[in-house]
């Protein structure tokens, strides 16, 4: 302990973090300043540059300006907030230069790239006249522009006369952004005018203009045609930066007016990036590369010569890393190698910095190659570095932290193995790791005794002790003592000898058909003092019991991992391992598992060749799912049937070995899929995918149209019917029918031809047919292979003669206020107006017009009808006519009759019962009809018991009646008046409950509440009936 203080007196020592505290770490920038250009008439007055760095302790920061530290005490200049520099009233001639930000705690400083602070700014042009331009026509010209003094990049324009009428650029005028210059390579009449220069400042879009130039034209003649000039083109060498967007500018003066190509002086064509802009003026090489350098040529043209511009354009890049340095952590006394590269063109050189200041180099300090090489590190050594790579075009930094530690041995960051569990025979590798710097020296002791090599015992290099053939014997405590200058630390391991582990009943092969359960059997025998672990893979997939708990489980006791499968699956079949592992060790057993089921899809099914008839199928053999396949099936679908559907093939029965057959039985000019299915011992398999979609050939239609049959129709029109051929029976296109028909009696057919498939029906009109006579028909059919077969022949009529007379002896009689019975004889009939079908009644009342009639029709064995849902107490005039098939024929004379008034809206009031055993005696008050409503002519009495739902009825024309009833239930009654337009209002609805005691009373104002009875009672009625009051 005495060395370890004496030697942290002379050095930096370390020590182990405590658990929680965060660790001690340099300066490491997380944004760095950057070039800035600053608009000199900017409305802010303050300008910030960037820096922010992360570390514990958190840094503090100075900045530096021209390589000069600035002074922050001058709070009206500058001010920090955070790491950023603020510079407060920023001004051209004392704040233009170069920044750096010095990020610094108490492991080091690092210093950031370079930011260069710029001021943009445009003064006003001299406010001078300019001289008159004075071209001949023809001529070429060049107006100067001249941009006054400024800072930053520029853009120009020119206005001719006035604004905003700017100079459009074109073949004949260019505008040059290097010069600001307009060139017009051939003066025209058009162009005399002034012309003023308008320059805008890219970075603060100010805009000054120049005083306009006057143009005018001399008098002197017109400019003959001479050889292109070029005014206008590129240095002859010119360095680009890679990535960069590259323009070439060339033009040229001449007349005729100069054509301006581009071409590569090495002859290369120009890659497909490359564009030419204001008509062929601009070359622009947009994300500069090496293979873009080369020389470039401008070559103008005209009808008397040409001229060639040539330039060379040259390829560099800023250095960019390919090797950073990262923060390195080295025990004192070892050697550090530090190695940056860059690339760049040129290539780049490198320095090195520690804390922000050039490194100093000594003896066992060397740079070689931007390598940096430190030997027999010592703890002062430690620091921030930073490597820097450099050429002329700019530079790039790459920062790491050297921590060199020194410490005496501790296993608390990585501790020994407490216990160390091996088997009987095997080797065991003891590791004794602590953490040290230097290194520390290790021995091990067994308990008290030390431990010495021999022909078992070995020591590695970094201080493990390795046992081979280890034996029961090795069983103990094993101590390792490790030592360094700083101090010492021991670590210990317990090492326990087992006996292997070993199987007992292991899984053997399977052969199982789908829907079995098995048990596959994995039992083991093992040292009692290890703990036990079973799994199983399944095709070298860990088996997830959880997951896969529908289909396996692991049963067995503590020594046993035997697996069931239920409900076995074809995807179940393969290779099963059971895995037993131990602390110590792990054995496995293997076994297959072989899952027989029903055939995987046939593959491949085509349609070989195809008929009217038929279709020969090929296919290929699928998975036969461990079972050999024994037949095969065909199946077939077209847009006709419902679902697929069994054929019949030739040969009729396929065997397993067979993968051809031909179906049969096809229809002609169908469009059919097939699809085929294989069986074996197991059962029939899944189908295969369905063959393409084949049609069959097309054949004579063999089957006639059904249900041939007609009638009806108007006048001198025969009309035959029939149910359509479908379209998967009528065997090609161009399918239509045939019609043929004949008077009965007569030998020679009359035939036409309908030519629509779907048509049901034809009619055959003719002024010499003769109503309801019969005919024989018969219907054919046909398509373009040629004729087929009629259908029986059927006996229909023409259509019937509309009946010409009309019903006699029409009479209308009222009902009700809301009825009119009409009745009437039968009409006389003869043959030709074949069937009567009914009658149509016609009518209206007093207040409608003829032709918005109402109508009804009854039957043809009918010879009345009632009118229902009239209005009460208004006169209705109606009309009847026969009709048939062909039509109606003429009304009979009109006749008319009112309806009666409506009954009386009063019901029957002051209802009221006595009852005894056997009767009821009923009174109710009289109802009288008001003026608009129907006399009264008597009462109805309804009646029914509790259990029943059908009324009964007692008809009387008093004021009471008297009704025999044996009371054993509850019975329900109710009154209305009676009148000739009807029944009236019902009176309340009472009920009389079973009779028991001898006699009872009530009114409709006392209704009582009783349960149904279910059953019937029969009721006997005796009522006298005396002269209406």
């Amino acid at each position: 302990m005495q060395l370890l203080q004496s030697v942290c007196s002379l050095f930096f020592c370390v020590s182990p973090t405590h658990a929680g505290e965060p660790l001690l770490q340099g300066p490491v920038f997380i944004k760095e300043p950057s070039n800035s250009i600053f608009p000199v008439d900017s409305e802010d007055k303050k300008i910030t540059l960037t820096c922010e760095a992360r570390g514990n302790p958190s840094p503090h920061y100075r900045w530096q300006l021209n390589g000069s530290d600035i002074d922050m005490s001058m709070e009206h200049r500058y001010k920090l907030n955070g790491g950023n520099l603020v510079v407060i009233n920023p001004n051209r001639n004392w704040d233009t230069g170069s920044y750096q930000c010095f990020a610094t705690n108490s492991l080091g400083t690092i210093v950031s790239r370079e930011a260069k602070l710029q001021f943009a700014y445009l003064e006003n042009f001299k406010t001078k006249m300019r001289s008159t331009v004075s071209v001949r026509e023809g001529q070429g010209v060049v107006l100067l522009c001249g941009p006054p003094p400024h800072s930053g990049e520029l853009s120009y324009a020119w206005i001719f006369n006035e604004y905003p009428s700017f100079v459009e650029e074109d073949s004949r005028r260019f505008v040059s952004q290097e010069t600001g210059h307009l060139y017009i390579a051939k003066v025209e009449p058009s162009d005399v005018g002034n012309y003023t220069c308008v320059v805008t400042s890219t970075v603060t879009n100010a805009r000054v203009l120049g005083s306009p130039t006057p143009l005018v034209l001399r008098s002197d003649g017109v400019m003959g045609e001479y050889e292109p000039k070029i005014e206008v083109q590129f240095s002859e060498t010119l360095p680009a930066a890679k990535g960069s967007t590259v323009k070439l500018e060339c033009f040229a003066l001449g007349n005729p007016v100069p054509q301006i190509n581009w071409r590569r002086s090495d002859g290369l064509p120009f890659s497909s990036k490359i564009k030419l802009r204001k008509f062929n003026g601009v070359l622009e090489i947009p994300n500069f590369q090496q293979e873009d350098t080369g020389s470039y040529e401008c070559i103008a043209e005209n009808s008397r010569g040409k001229n060639v511009a040539r330039g060379r354009l040259t390829y560099y890049a800023k250095p960019h890393w390919v090797q950073l340095i990262r923060d390195v952590e080295i025990a004192v006394e070892d050697n550090l190698h530090w190695e940056c590269r860059a690339s760049g063109k040129p290539k780049p050189s490198y320095r090195w910095l520690k804390n922000g200041e050039a490194l100093v180099l000594e003896e066992r300090i060397q740079i070689e190659n931007g390598a940096l090489t430190i030997s027999n590190l010592n703890v002062t050594d430690s620091g921030m570095f930073q490597c820097i790579a450099e050429n002329k075009h700019g530079l790039v930094y790459s920062s790491a932290e050297l921590k060199v530690v020194a410490s005496a041995p501790d296993f608390s960051k990585n501790p020994m193995k407490k216990l160390v569990q091996v088997q009987v025979g095997s080797v065991v590798n003891l590791d004794c790791k602590p953490r040290a710097s230097p290194r520390a020296l290790s021995s091990w002791k067994r308990g008290d005794t030390m431990v010495q090599e021999h022909d078992r015992i070995s020591f590695s290099k970094e201080g493990g002790l390795k046992i081979t053939n280890v034996t029961k014997a090795d069983t103990g405590m094993y101590t390792c003592t490790a030592e360094n200058q700083f101090g010492k630390a021991n670590g210990t391991t317990h090492l326990v000898v087992t006996e292997p582990t070993r199987i007992t009943l292991a899984p053997s092969n399977m052969d199982v058909s789908v829907g079995e359960s098995v048990i596959l059997p994995c039992q083991v025998q093992h040292d009692p003092l290890l703990d036990i672990m079973f799994t199983w893979y399944f095709n070298g997939v860990l088996t997830d019991f959880k997951k896969d708990g529908s289909h396996f489980e692991k049963v067995g006791g503590s020594s046993s991992g035997d697996l069931m499968i239920r409900n076995i699956q074809l995807k179940h079949s393969g290779k099963y391992v059971c895995m037993v592992q131990t602390g110590v060790d792990s054995v496995s057993s293997a076994a297959d598992l072989i899952v027989r089921g029903s055939p995987g899809p046939p593959e491949n099914v085509k349609v070989v060749e195809i008929t009217d008839t038929t279709a020969q199928l090929s296919w290929e053999e699928g998975t036969d799912n461990h079972s050999p396949i024994i037949t095969y099936s065909i199946q077939a679908r077209t847009p006709f049937s419902v679902g697929w559907q069994a054929v019949t093939t030739v040969p009729e029965v396929i065997d397993g070995k067979t993968h051809t057959a031909t179906v049969v039985e096809l229809n002609p000019w169908v469009e059919y899929e097939f699809r085929v299915v294989a069986s074996n011992k197991i059962g029939g398999g899944e189908p295969s995918l369905p063959s393409e979609k084949v049609r069959t050939e097309e054949a004579v239609p063999e089957v006639p149209p059904s249900e041939v049959s007609g009638g009806g129709g108007s006048r001198s029109e025969l009309v035959i019917t029939w149910d359509p051929v479908p379209e998967e029976l009528q065997n090609g296109e161009g399918f239509g029918y045939v019609v043929a028909f004949r008077p009965l009696g007569v030998t020679t057919w009359i035939q036409t031809v309908v030519t629509s498939p779907d048509t049901p029906r034809y009619v055959f009109r003719n002024e010499s047919i003769v109503p309801f006579s019969p005919y024989e028909v018969k219907v054919g059919v046909y398509n373009n292979r040629g004729e087929g077969p009629f259908s029986p022949v059927a006996t229909v009529f023409s259509a019937e003669e509309e009946p010409t007379v009309a019903p006699s002896q029409v009479s209308a009689n009222s009902l009700s206020s809301s009825e009119i019975e009409v009745s009437w004889n039968t009409v006389p009939w003869k043959l030709s107006n074949g069937h009567l079908l009914g009658y149509e009644v016609r009518y209206w009342n007093n207040g409608e017009e003829e032709d918005l009639s109402s109508k009804v029709k009854v039957a043809g064995n009918e010879t009345s009808a009632r009118l229902r849902g009239l209005k009460s107490n208004l006169a209705y005039y109606t009309a009847v006519r026969a009709y048939n098939s062909a039509g109606a024929g003429p009304f009979s004379t009109t006749v008319n009759a009112t309806t009666k008034k409506t009954p009386p809206s009063q019901p029957p009031g002051n209802v009221v019962w006595n009852a005894t055993d056997t009767k009821v005696l009923l009174n109710w008050e009289q109802v009288k009809a008001m003026e608009n409503e129907s006399e009264v002519t008597g009462y109805k009495v309804f009646y029914r018991t509790s259990s029943q739902n059908n009324m009964q009825v007692l008809s009387t024309n008093k004021t009471s009646a008297e009704l025999l009833l044996p009371i054993k239930e509850d019975y329900i009654i109710e009154v209305k008046a009676t009148t000739d337009g009807g029944d009236g209002t019902s009176s309340e609805q009472i009920r009389i409950p079973r009779i028991t005691s001898m006699d009872a009373r009530g009114s409709t104002s006392a209704i009582s509440n009783v349960c149904s009875v279910s059953g019937y009672i029969p009721i006997a009625l005796f009522f006298i009936v005396n002269a209406l009051w």
